[in-house]
């Protein structure tokens, strides 16, 4: 049905649900015409019939529920409790969902239920089953102790693969079973130890970012270091996995709002900037239809809002592809397609060329481009942005990683492996960066068949039924002060380091994944790490003072006067924006001071 508009599709495929009531109300009373000889008046027909349909969804919900809990019961079990909603049908709940994406803090909506109900609990919006959880060893079952039991979800079931194949079609990040296999052994090679230590490619394109920097501030602007970081990580990323930089850097930096250069036509239009918007535009897009779940089709009734903002997209990601195969006929290489999945990765062989050998597909390679580009791109991007802006939240912070960074390196020294290696603060700023503000901080999964999640208090065990979304969220996890201390919610990186890496995180290593776990753990991990430790160190290298210019913000994405007062991160001076991956809402505007002996 890839034709069919979605809430046609989304209708025909449930014709015999929301048939087979009218056709019993329709039976009946032809029943009571011909045996009773009774004719009933039109309203009496007429309110059954439309009566009938809620009727006959909500007995087949009670139903489920009912079995659900029996099968609970035999194997000495309970189901999750379930957050109650004064509206039917969860109606208010979605309601509340939406909200908060909209205007909210992430996650306060789960945290109110967290602590009526716990950290698990069950979820049902317009009559779908969701089982969150934010609880370490039920995330460990989800992604590593139970894998088998859980999936992205086939789109025959109210699944995350069907919300985001318009976006990422069969990619590494939705896909199941061989697929996913099929492109997670194609990629795995090529994110060896020394494919991720060698620096050219992020010391070259940290040099333009700078140098861009330092021009923009010579001119009194503030700089946005998310748009910065953005484009540095987009060129640095194409170059190292695709072997072609698409030079978004050369796009040059925007102005803020008040500038009357802000407008430019020119930047606007650059293809790396369309691209950058309609990027953003469809994960806006898909993060609504994870609210909405299953009945997602019924909001784009007529038109698949995402396909329609893929155009620049695909006309970004095609001239990659082109080349590639370009380079394949150049090279006149006749190894067959779908070669041995562990052949090696040849010198000077990007990613994309890798891929290649595997497939010639276009559709199969234009989704595991997008894939990798969105990990490569918005992951990394975020966990800069966010450690930047920490940075100047926290000036005594800065001051030590540069003393750090200057007395192992120096101010003008290109970084090595093993000075990042040796560079302990370095990483639990990053770490503690990234606990706080996970590139990821809401995941789902779908149970492929019933299981059991062991009690937390002594009770009963939880029993997770077949073809339910399990949501869960490290995020949340992240910041439980029974898990991390009672500073959980306070940025430290000191944690990490201090007997409170000894007394939380060693004992229990499952309560800190910002890169996921088990089969599915991030292979990109290494290299995230190595960008994010490059790209700051070549930045405090050159300035020794980082100070936020929250006039430079936005108006419209400011965060509201009553999220001042509050503790922890959300009375910070930035509003998270937790599409798909976790951002700053307008960006993160701030001004630097530049070093007496600048390095570049």
């Amino acid at each position: 049905m890839a034709n069919i508009p979605p809430g046609i599709a989304y209708l025909v495929n449930r014709l015999p649900t929301l048939l087979s009531p009218l056709i019993a109300v329709y039976i009946l009373n032809r029943l009571l015409l011909e045996c009773l000889g009774a004719h009933l008046p039109l309203w009496a027909v007429i309110v059954p019939a439309v009566l009938s349909i809620p009727v006959a969804l909500l007995l087949k919900v009670s139903f489920v529920d009912f079995i659900d809990h029996r099968r609970a019961a035999a194997l000495g079990a309970v189901l999750p409790p379930r957050v109650e909603d004064k509206w039917p049908a969860g109606v208010g709940l979605l309601l509340q969902s939406i909200d908060n994406l909209k205007t909210g803090y992430p996650g306060e909506n789960f945290n109110e239920w967290a602590e009526k109900y716990g950290n698990t609990f069950n979820v049902r919006v317009l009559l779908e089953n969701r089982f969150f959880t934010a609880e370490p060893d039920y995330i460990k079952a989800i992604l590593a102790t139970q894998f088998d039991a859980f999936e992205k979800g086939k789109s025959k079931r109210p699944a995350f693969e069907l919300q985001m194949r318009s976006f990422l079609g069969t990619g590494v990040f939705n896909s199941d079973g061989e697929m996913w296999k099929f492109h997670r052994a194609m990629t795995r090679p090529f994110f060896s130890k020394d494919r991720v230590t060698h620096f050219d490619i992020f010391e070259r394109h940290a040099q333009d970012a700078i140098q861009q920097l330092k021009n923009r501030l010579k001119e009194g602007y503030p700089v946005d270091i998310q748009d910065l970081a953005s484009r540095f990580t987009m060129d640095s990323a194409t170059e190292f996995l695709f072997a072609q930089d698409v030079q978004s850097l050369a796009a040059g930096l925007p102005y803020p709002h008040y500038s009357p250069l802000s407008q430019s036509s020119t930047s606007a239009n650059h293809p790396a900037n369309v691209f950058s918007r309609a990027f953003d535009e469809a994960q806006r897009t898909i993060a609504f239809r994870s609210r909405w779940g299953a009945a997602w089709p019924l909001t784009e009734f007529w038109q698949d809002k995402v396909q329609a903002k893929m155009g620049p997209i695909y006309d970004f990601i095609n001239p990659i592809l082109t080349e590639a195969v370009a380079r394949k006929k150049a090279t006149k290489n006749n190894e067959k397609l779908g070669a041995n999945v562990d052949r090696e990765v040849q010198d000077g062989e990007s990613l994309i060329d890798h891929l290649i050998n595997y497939t010639d597909d276009p559709i199969v390679l234009r989704d595991e481009t997008l894939n990798i580009l969105l990990a490569g791109r918005d992951t990394t991007t975020n966990s800069i942005s966010y450690a930047i802006y920490m940075l100047a939240r926290h000036p005594r912070v800065l001051s030590r990683l540069r003393d750090e960074i200057l007395s192992k390196i120096g101010s003008s020294r290109r970084p090595t492996y093993d000075d990042m290696k040796d560079m302990k603060y370095l990483r639990a700023v990053i770490n503690e960066t990234l606990r706080l503000y996970p590139a990821v901080p809401f995941n789902v999964r779908t149970t492929k068949k019933p299981t059991l999640w062991p009690s937390k208090i002594g009770g009963k065990p939880f029993y997770i039924p077949a073809n339910c979304k399990t949501p869960y969220s490290v995020f949340l996890m992240h910041r439980r002060t029974d898990l991390w201390g009672p500073d959980a919610n306070e940025f430290d990186p000191d944690r990490f380091i201090d007997d409170r890496l000894r007394k939380y995180l060693t004992p229990n290593p499952f309560i800190f994944l910002p890169f996921n776990a088990g089969p599915r753990i991030c292979l990109g991990q290494q290299f995230a790490y190595h960008e994010t430790s490059f790209f700051l160190i070549r930045l405090l290298q050159n300035f020794s003072k980082i100070t936020l210019a929250p006039e430079a913000q936005p108006p419209e994405t400011r965060p509201p006067l009553s999220w001042a007062d509050a503790p922890g991160t959300k009375g910070d001076s930035v509003r998270p924006k937790t599409y798909l991956t976790m951002s700053i809402l307008g960006g993160c505007w701030v001004t630097l001071e530049e070093d007496v002996e600048p390095a570049i």
